[in-house]
């Protein structure tokens, strides 16, 4: 048995990564380690956080977390870094996915360690989707603490060796996101949502931000409008942007009645039906690394379109169990255009079920204890 820390976002803050260090505590306590969930007080200052809250409406998971850090605070980082050494760790594990994190992660992984601790960071990003001054710098601190990591696009591979070319990396693919409950029937969904039951469905989820190219897909949805009139298209996440420009776009297309948008933090007891009640997932992205989206769509056995950026494609096999385009608007539309014209939609569910195997939280689990 390992005692281990993970550091980083989890309960009571919301979002993805939240749920991925929750998930990933539960499944290392499965196999029988002691592990420990520090996270914050404060992660991101108001002025620097896009959405309406940061906190979690859930319940609360059945973990061991300690709220000891202050993300902007260095005394805090002092502090939150002997309080974990005094738990004499084995392992910690710190997720990476911005670099001005870098500075509070790089000093606490610093005094926490002992002789024998080892640290692993499991890479998100090790460069932003959106660049900031002081990235590189941030980066090159962080991962200076770190003994050994995971990434899981092999995107962020390539971009980890312009910081690290000595220290043991691996690539790990995001493991499924199982932690949102079994599907419901479509039709249960759709009531639910509050969904005309007469229309089938696309989903587009999660945080809305400018790299994810909710644009393109107005845009292919203008395409698409007068040829799939029985087809409606969810936009389910809030915005972390300006909303301004979409809702122009929206009006300058003229695609309002193709559009059902629950732009509101979805919580997670509601991510089922959303998945549940949609036929297709589209991810339109713009750029990226990897994504937990396609992880929950392939939970929910349901095909993707994906761009081909990053590591979104490395999942998802073109025409077998969804779609890779570039990020076109009119590849996006063709897409969604040939799921729906698809002779058996039932053969493309059923590659999506069959690759779940391949992306068990035990496979990360056991790799980072490996």
């Amino acid at each position: 048995m390992k005692k281990i820390v993970i550091l980083g976002t989890a309960y009571p803050f919301r979002g993805g990564l939240a749920a991925f260090n929750e998930r990933l505590a539960q499944e290392l306590i499965k196999m029988g380690h002691q592990v420990v969930v520090i996270t914050f007080t404060v992660q991101y200052p108001k002025f620097l956080f896009p959405g309406k809250s940061q906190l979690s409406d859930d319940p609360a998971p059945n973990l061991e977390i300690h709220r000891w850090v202050h993300s902007f605070n260095p005394f805090n980082w002092i502090i939150a870094g002997r309080k974990i050494k005094k738990l004499k760790p084995d392992l910690i594990i710190c997720k990476y996915w911005l670099p001005i994190m870098g500075p509070c992660f790089g000093s606490i992984l610093r005094i926490a360690k002992s002789t024998n601790t080892k640290t692993i960071s499991i890479l998100d990003n090790i460069i932003p989707h959106e660049k900031r001054l002081g990235d590189g710098l941030f980066t090159r601190y962080f991962v200076a603490a770190i003994d050994r990591f995971i990434y899981m696009s092999h995107q962020v591979g390539q971009e980890l060796k312009v910081f690290n070319n000595s220290k043991p990396a691996e690539f790990i693919p995001h493991p499924i996101y199982d932690n949102y409950g079994e599907a419901v029937d479509q039709q249960v969904a759709k009531h639910k949502l509050n969904l005309d039951p007469n229309y089938q469905y696309v989903l587009f989820f999660g945080f809305i931000r400018e790299y994810k190219g909710l644009d393109l897909l107005y845009e292919a949805i203008a395409l698409l409008q007068s040829t799939l009139l029985h087809v409606k298209y969810i936009i389910a996440g809030e915005y972390y942007t300006d909303a301004t420009p979409y809702d122009q776009l929206v009006d300058r297309l003229n695609i309002s009645s193709s559009l059902v948008q629950h732009t509101h933090f979805i919580s997670n007891e509601d991510v089922k039906f959303y998945f549940s009640a949609c036929d297709l997932v589209v991810q339109p992205y713009k750029s990226a690394t990897q994504s937990g989206i396609a992880q929950i769509a392939i939970h929910f056995h349901k095909p993707t379109v994906v761009t081909k950026v990053g590591g979104l494609h490395e999942i998802i096999e073109h025409n077998i169990s969804g779609f890779v385009v570039e990020p076109d608007i009119n590849e996006i539309a063709q897409a969604i255009l040939t799921f729906f014209n698809h002779p058996d939609k039932e053969q493309l569910i059923t590659a999506v079920s069959k690759i779940k195997a391949k992306y068990a939280w035990s496979t990360m689990a056991h790799a980072i204890v490996d």
